[in-house]
């Protein structure tokens, strides 16, 4: 009986997730989807791409890389009002449930946070020897940002400029092949 019941904890913890790693995790595949269908020829898109530079990790959710550069869009899936301003560490969260009550939590500036994955991916690239201009955004699936910024992606049209816009100097295929190597 105890064997049968190690088993079955053992299984359990295994496909547990916890409803925000869900709730992260189905926002980044409804992300994926919309970015794929502003895809054009030639565009490139990796997704869930981790990357170190000196003992600094991160999680990318999606980098596009096409002929404009290479893109990171930080895809976030927050539900209810976020207050907070650009520069803010964190950003406040608050959500109401069904039964009226409501919930504040302190979440991470996404803005930051993809400012942070710029400046690493940059460096990842210049160590080996490619040196590209790296352009990040967010995408707040719920439309809810508190802030305008050019860095806040709202609408496929959106999406499809910022990846699209004519670079000073375009990438080669070579480089963008280079690129791919390291980010695989």
């Amino acid at each position: 009986m105890i064997f049968l019941l190690l088993i079955w904890v053992a299984i359990r913890s295994k496909t547990y997730e916890h409803p925000r790693i869900k709730a992260g995790k189905k926002g980044e595949k409804a992300a994926t989807d919309i970015i794929k269908q502003v895809l054009q020829e030639g565009d490139e898109l990796l997704t869930n791409v981790c990357i170190n530079y000196k003992e600094r990790m991160a999680e990318l959710d999606n980098v596009i890389i096409n002929r404009n550069g290479v893109f990171i869009i930080e895809v976030k899936n927050y539900s209810g009002m976020l207050t907070g301003e650009e520069d803010d560490y964190e950003w406040t969260k608050y959500k109401r449930s069904r039964g009226g009550n409501t919930y504040i939590q302190q979440v991470r500036n996404p803005i930051k946070q993809v400012k942070r994955q710029v400046y690493l991916l940059s460096k990842v690239l210049k160590c080996n020897g490619i040196g590209v201009w790296v352009d990040g955004y967010v995408l707040l699936l719920n439309n809810n940002s508190p802030v305008h910024s050019d860095m806040v992606l709202e609408s496929f049209w959106e999406i499809d400029q910022a990846i699209h816009r004519q670079s000073r100097k375009p990438l080669s295929r070579k480089t963008i092949i280079a690129v791919k190597e390291v980010l695989r």
